[in-house]
Formats: structure tokens, C-alpha cells, sequence
């Protein structure tokens, strides 16, 4: 089936219901060093008090307050307590040496730092300059968390520092939110692998490894990545793969009114939607449901495939995966700028501080101007001028 003309907001509708098939909640365990950037699917408690013993904050000397209460004060020095070493007891009237993380000694509440001690090392002595109060630079046992306590809430995308959280009290096997699965086919004769020679009339094929990369990016398992020449046969083929092994594919190229629309030409006759968007770049859009499992047909040039996927496809990924929606914001622009009328225009943009300017080249082949944009623009379809400082909307890529 083949429709007319939708606006953006009609078609992201409709693709958001066509995807509303990737949330499925379902869940994954897997070992903590793959758990970075999952989102987890259970609040996960402590299970140990963190500290779990009482330890030393500094390098110093492990001492009973109440013996260097009147200073300076020389005792004799025990013996040294290192990181690893049981805790063992410090005698009465005796400081002990005692390093950054060493278990407190029995019979000591405090520690006082090496700066503010004279140690005689032949004597076997040390010199308190300074007296100290009971728990000072002592880390008590679950000062941090205690055994029992919320440790990360069920929703939360893992970055480092909860990666930290969940090693340091223990933790192997992490429970996440199921990743979406990704298949991409690029289509086009004209493409070469990068790396392979470039012949004449051929180019370089940058639509699967970006849109791959931003599948990933946004929370999906990458299972296929396919490039396809205008050959039914072929695209039908690698098409009957992708469904088998992903929960949505995406296809670049082969859906507008040529000769050689492979996509257009091999998924229309099987119930496919072909439409034209009112938006640039990226007009021409596609979906099928083959086998159970949503088709997206984004356009063959670069920018309009990679602005189709940060407009429709990626805000229901990362709902998928669990990752909050993507961030977008009304800034200043920092020059004047023209749009089209009638069609809602997607500029490729630069932030300069907390205002933001168009970037150069506007044309939908330009990918390094795409490299250099850290935002789109959205300007609305009936807005054909706006000034410098007026706001517009902004889509961080």
C-alpha cells in the first residue's frame, strides 16, 4: 500500500506505533563487565555493609584518643598495619603504623595523620604532635551502605561510577532491560566497502556503519549489518535474514520514484507504505511488517538516512532499551536564517555557548557537514525566516 503525503508529526505517529513491538520489557542478565550502558531491570539492594570493616582514611597512626590527649606525646611504636593485613589489637600506651585502607587495630578509635608525627625510627618511637578525637580519619563499617540498603535503582543506565558501585560490594551478574535487536541493509550499486578500490561512479557506502552506529548508540544490539546492490533477488534474500535474526530492521536507499527501487519495488507488493514526508531532508519514507518485524526505509542519502533514523527511529530504541528520550531544548540562534515553506526543516547546527548558528551546507550528500553539527535545528514547516536571537528547538545528536 502506498499513501500520499504525511506531515512529521503524522508519520512519527504512525512509526511509533509500528515499533511500540520493541517494548517488550522482557529482561537479560549479563556479567558486569558487559553491564556498561544497560539499564537495569531490577533495583538492586547490598548485599554486605560498605566498608565492610572499619579502616584507616590515611597514612598515620593508629592510636586510642584518649592516650595523646595531652601533647606532644612519644609512645612506642607497635609495629605496621598494611592494606590486607588482619586487623590484629594495638596494646595499651603504643601507636601502630598504619597505611590508606588497613583494617583498625582492636583497641584503637582514631588515626593520626603522618604530618602531624615525628617518628625515630632507631628508637622505635613515634612523637603526636597533635592530639585527635575518637573516629577521626576512621571510616566506619557501612558508612557508606549498609547491608540491606538500596544500592541502584531499577531504570538506571550504567555509567562507570555504578559500574564501581556494583564491583565493590561483589556483584557478577547484573539483571538489564533486553536490547532491542538491529539488522541494517544499505542499498545502492554504487557503493563500494571503505577500504575496497573506488571505482568510477562508485562511492564510499557510510549509511550501514552510521546507521549501525546509531542503532548502537542508542541502546540497540547491532545483529546484521548488510550492503545490497539494486538486485531483487539479492535484497530479498538478505531481507528474509534480517527478520529471522533482528526485531526491526532498517534499510538506506531504493524508496523513491527512479528506476532500481529495489526497496520500494520488493516491499510494496507485500503490503509495504510508501510516503512522502513533509521534511528535509529525508522525504521519502518506507515501512513494511514482514514476518512480524518492522521494516524502516529511510532514504539513500547520507544525511536524510541519518536525520530519518534521529526523527523517527531513535526515540523508540532508547524508549526500548530503558534510556531516557533524547534531549532537546529551545535556544537562541546566534544569526539570522531562512527555511522552506511548507516543509519542516531539520538544519544541521553548531552550539556556540548557550545560543547555536546554522552549520555550513545544507544539501542531503554532505556528511562532513554532518560531522561538524552537534545539533539540528528544527524550524516548523510554516516558518520561512527567523532573526538572531529568536528561539528554536533543538535536537541533540
Amino acid at each position: 500500500m502506498t499513501s500520499g503525503r504525511r506531515s512529521v508529526e503524522e508519520h512519527e505517529q504512525y512509526v511509533g506505533e509500528l515499533l511500540a513491538v520493541l517494548r517488550t520489557g522482557s529482561t537479560a542478565t549479563v556479567p558486569l563487565s558487559r553491564a556498561l550502558h544497560r539499564t537495569l531491570a531490577e533495583t538492586i539492594s547490598s548485599p554486605l555493609d560498605l566498608p565492610s570493616f572499619r579502616n584507616s582514611q590515611m597514612d598515620g597512626y593508629a592510636v586510642a584518643s584518649g592516650t595523646v590527649a595531652d601533647t606532644p606525646v612519644t609512645m612506642p611504636v607497635q609495629g605496621v598495619v598494611a592494606a590486607g593485613d588482619a586487623a590484629g589489637v594495638l596494646e595499651p600506651g603504643h601507636a601502630l603504623k598504619i597505611m590508606t585502607g588497613a583494617p583498625m587495630p582492636e583497641g584503637a578509635d582514631a588515626v593520626v595523620p603522618v604530618e602531624d608525627t615525628t617518628a625515630d625510627e632507631a628508637a622505635g618511637t613515634v612523637t603526636i604532635g597533635r592530639g585527635t578525637t575518637p573516629g577521626t580519619y576512621v571510616r566506619e563499617a557501612g558508612s557508606d551502605v549498609r547491608t540491606g540498603d538500596r544500592l541502584l535503582t531499577a531504570g538506571t543506565v550504567l555509567a562507570a561510577r555504578h559500574i564501581a558501585a556494583l564491583a565493590a560490594v561483589g556483584l557478577t551478574d547484573i539483571p538489564v532491560r533486553a536490547r532491542p535487536r538491529v539488522a541494517v541493509i544499505s542499498t545502492g550499486s554504487e557503493l563500494v566497502t571503505a577500504g575496497d578500490v573506488l571505482g568510477p561512479g562508485r562511492i564510499y557506502n557510510s549509511n550501514g556503519p552510521a546507521l549501525a552506529a546509531s542503532a548502537a548508540a542508542n541502546g540497540a544490539d547491532v545483529v546484521s549489518v548488510d550492503h545490497c546492490h539494486d538486485d531483487p533477488d539479492e535484497f530479498a534474500k538478505m531481507l528474509s535474514y534480517a527478520v529471522r535474526v533482528a526485531d526491526v530492521v532498517f534499510t538506506s536507499g531504493g524508496v523513491s520514484k527512479g528506476d532500481f527501487e529495489v526497496v520500494k519495488d520488493t516491499l510494496e507488493p507485500r503490503g509495504g507504505n510508501f510516503v512522502s514526508v513533509a521534511m528535509q531532508p529525508g522525504g521519502p519514507q518506507g515501512s513494511a511488517v514482514i514476518d512480524g518485524v518492522p521494516v524502516l526505509t529511510f532514504p539513500g542519502n547520507p544525511v536524510s538516512a541519518l536525520v530519518s533514523f534521529e526523527v523517527f527511529a531513535r526515540p523508540a530504541l532508547r524508549a526500548a532499551a530503558g534510556y531516557p528520550p533524547p534531549v532537546t531544548e529551545m535556544l537562541p540562534l546566534a544569526t539570522d536564517l531562512t527555511s522552506v515553506a511548507g516543509k519542516r526543516q531539520f538544519l544541521r547546527g553548531v552550539l556556540d555557548g548557550r545560543t547555536v548558528r546554522p552549520a555550513a551546507g545544507r544539501g542531503s550528500h554532505q556528511v562532513a557537514g554532518l560531522a561538524a553539527a552537534d545539533v539540528l535545528l528544527d524550524i516548523p514547516a510554516d516558518t520561512v525566516s527567523l532573526e538572531a536571537g529568536d528561539l528554536v528547538k533543538v535536537l541533540t545528536l
